[in-house]
């Protein structure tokens, strides 16, 4: 909805502001710059990027629409769910976990949170540490050090539409001159002819600068940007993930190794020590009652 308001924002305060100074809006309607622009953009999008990028694209920005992946129910959700995790891990030790780990769908700590077993990624993480955890007798420094490379690799490759949009981005100014100067060359070409329309050529002309420039930094750019922050932002649950292992690994209780995880979230998706509390009391007596 912001990316929406934002463009809606930069629209009426650049168009308002050329008709508050007397121009002429339908000077600015030159469908030929904007094929020159918009299609020599798109079509070097395309050149430079694979289909998965492409298709990637089109998921972001729908996603933007859609809102945040994670919201605090589900941070809520995922906490309990390493709460659960950590509590076998106490009781049977880690060898207890294999069976979860090996076929999540069916497992009753993982299938007690449908919505989170839906997010496959976000699932093969986690199991994948416990698998190195439960076969791999590494120490909570090797670990750290293997999961960082797994979320740099993971986060790259997430934010890889965003980067190709962004670069589409920093193309459309060069576009807008190349809109330009074409248009600047058909003008020369009319010098020995009527110059009665030499201005209004000129000017559409410029009008292809302006566009480039209006495409880049008005709408291209910030939605780029966007994107880039909301990869950010759903990254967050798989550091909580990375956070929350690592401190049970160390030896951490239950609650601090979650509590550990808590932190990592951003002030407006973190559920409270309270709540999270009333949602762990809640959990017990419908496992008792059950």
């Amino acid at each position: 909805m912001l990316v929406l308001i934002g463009s809606l924002v930069v629209m009426s305060c650049v168009m308002g502001g050329f008709l508050l100074s007397h121009g002429q809006i339908l000077a600015l309607w030159q469908p030929t710059e904007l094929m020159i622009i918009g299609g020599g953009a798109l079509g070097a999008f395309l050149s430079a990027n694979p289909l998965k990028i492409i298709k990637g694209v089109g998921q972001s920005i729908i996603g933007l629409f859609k809102g945040p992946k994670y919201r605090k129910q589900d941070y809520v959700d995922l906490l309990s769910m390493l709460y659960d995790i950590f509590g076998v891990m106490r009781k049977q030790g880690l060898l207890g976990l294999e069976s979860h780990i090996e076929d999540p769908q069916s497992s009753p700590i993982f299938s007690t949170y449908p919505r989170l077993v839906k997010e496959h990624h976000l699932i093969e993480f986690t199991t994948d540490c416990l698998r190195l955890m439960v076969g791999g007798n590494m120490n909570p420094h090797e670990l750290e050090q293997l999961l960082e490379v797994e979320l740099e690799t993971h986060h790259h490759e997430a934010e890889a539409p965003a980067m190709a949009v962004m670069k589409m981005a920093d193309a459309l100014p060069g576009f807008g001159i190349v809109a330009a100067v074409l248009g600047i060359v058909n003008t020369m070409s009319q010098l020995g002819g009527d110059t009665s329309q030499i201005g209004e050529h000129i000017a559409g002309a410029l009008v292809g600068t302006f566009l480039g420039i209006l495409l880049c930094y008005g709408f291209i750019g910030p939605l780029g940007a966007a994107m880039e922050s909301r990869v950010q932002e759903d990254g967050r649950a798989f550091e909580c993930v990375k956070v929350a292992l690592l401190a049970s690994l160390r030896g951490y209780n239950p609650k601090v190794s979650v509590e550990f995880a808590r932190k990592t979230l951003s002030p407006q998706a973190r559920p409270n020590f309270q709540d999270f509390e009333d949602h762990l009391k809640d959990a017990a007596r419908a496992g008792a009652s059950a």
